[in-house]
């Protein structure tokens, strides 16, 4: 279950990263156009989410990815 929420998470991640470039080089707020407004209830659900997404993310920085060949006993 972990697996599934890390990879949803990284798409939110992306997602913001994409959008962050996109205010960053063009001035322009792909969330916000697609959803009524940066200060529209679904934009700041998503924005919400995005930001989650990211705090989530921290802990992958710390997670053991060691791979056990189980094969081998």
């Amino acid at each position: 279950m972990t697996n599934v929420i890390d990879k949803i998470a990284l798409v939110l991640v992306i997602i913001g990263a994409l959008n962050w470039g996109l205010i960053g080089i063009f001035q322009y707020d792909l969330v916000a156009w697609l959803f009524g407004g940066a200060s529209a209830v679904i934009s700041r659900i998503i924005y919400t989410l995005v930001a989650l997404a990211g705090l989530w993310t921290i802990s992958l920085l710390f997670k053991d990815t060691d791979v056990v060949d189980v094969r081998e006993r």
